[in-house]
């Protein structure tokens, strides 16, 4: 392999084929790659665990269906896209960094196909990009893409805060609306312990996880799958910059648990001026290491 492309998945994330027919001998996972060291973290296709949170995939309700209809998106395909959304975010792929479908099918062991059909699912997210007849790159965001996602990231927000406060959350004394928002404050807590130690790679887990949650209560699968795609697309831009710094304590937004209170407290004002703050300091810091 070139290069210009190293080793994935260097802590020896294993990704489980598809399940076998019942009665089959188990799941058969996909032979560990070149360089890595083995890493309590598996994937499975009905039931996944995890030790590191960038590995959690929640079952995922799809947009149209009800709670009923839930499809567990755990096809190769989807585990392939998911793995390498992870390298991106943890900074083992670079943004502009090169590589073709066959590199990464011969590292996993795998056809070409769901390969392929993985990296066109990821620059449909804007991931990556296409190279025509090059094969594909990390795409290369900019302080500028970054404020424009700030920007639709709060309008996405502040209209489901306001939605929430008004209809989802009316009876704030309801069971189910307190046990939903207390494990949405659990998932902050998690989080806010992250940023507080400075741990990125801990953090944007919990972050993506916290949000997905958080949108969730909205009740919209559409508004939740895009404000987590471009929360997912933020962390890419940022990370780049982020770890850059040596030590990131003090530098990571921690208030989660307070935006969650905010909520509870049916306070649209103040979850906006918590997120309006997050997003003027993020700005600003993004912009300041982007400078050098």
């Amino acid at each position: 392999m070139s290069a210009r492309f190293p080793a994935l998945l260097r802590a020896g994330l294993r990704l489980a084929c598809p399940a076998p027919p019942r009665g089959g001998a188990g799941s058969r996972p996909l032979r560990p790659l070149k360089g890595s060291r083995p890493r309590k973290v598996t994937v499975l296709v009905e039931k996944r665990t995890h030790v590191h949170p960038y590995a959690m995939r929640e079952r995922e309700t799809m947009p149209g269906t009800g709670g009923n209809g839930a499809v567990t998106r755990s096809t190769l395909r989807q585990q392939i896209a998911d793995a390498l959304r992870d390298e991106v975010l943890a900074g083992r792929l670079r943004p502009g960094q090169a590589f073709t479908v066959k590199e990464i099918a011969e590292q996993y062991g795998v056809s070409a196909t769901p390969v392929r059909e993985a990296l066109v699912d990821l620059s449909a997210q804007g991931l990556l990009e296409a190279d025509q007849h090059r094969g594909f790159r990390v795409h290369e965001y900019s302080p500028d893409d970054y404020r424009g996602m700030i920007e639709a990231r709060s309008l996405v927000t502040d209209g489901m805060f306001r939605s929430l406060l008004v209809s989802g959350m009316a009876q704030a004394d309801d069971p189910r609306t307190l046990a939903a928002l207390a494990a949405v404050r659990r998932r902050g807590e998690e989080a806010q312990r992250a940023a507080t130690a400075g741990d990125l790679n801990i953090l944007i887990g919990y972050d993506l996880r916290f949000w997905r949650e958080l949108s969730a209560l909205f009740g919209n699968a559409y508004l939740a799958d895009f404000l987590h795609r471009l929360r997912v697309q933020s962390w890419v831009c940022t990370v780049q910059h982020l770890r850059r710094v040596e030590d990131l304590k003090g530098h990571l937004w921690a208030g989660h648990t307070e935006l969650v209170d905010a909520l509870a407290r049916r306070d649209p004002g103040a979850a906006h001026a918590i997120v309006a703050a997050y997003n003027e300091h993020s700005l600003a810091l993004i912009e300041r290491l982007a400078a050098g």
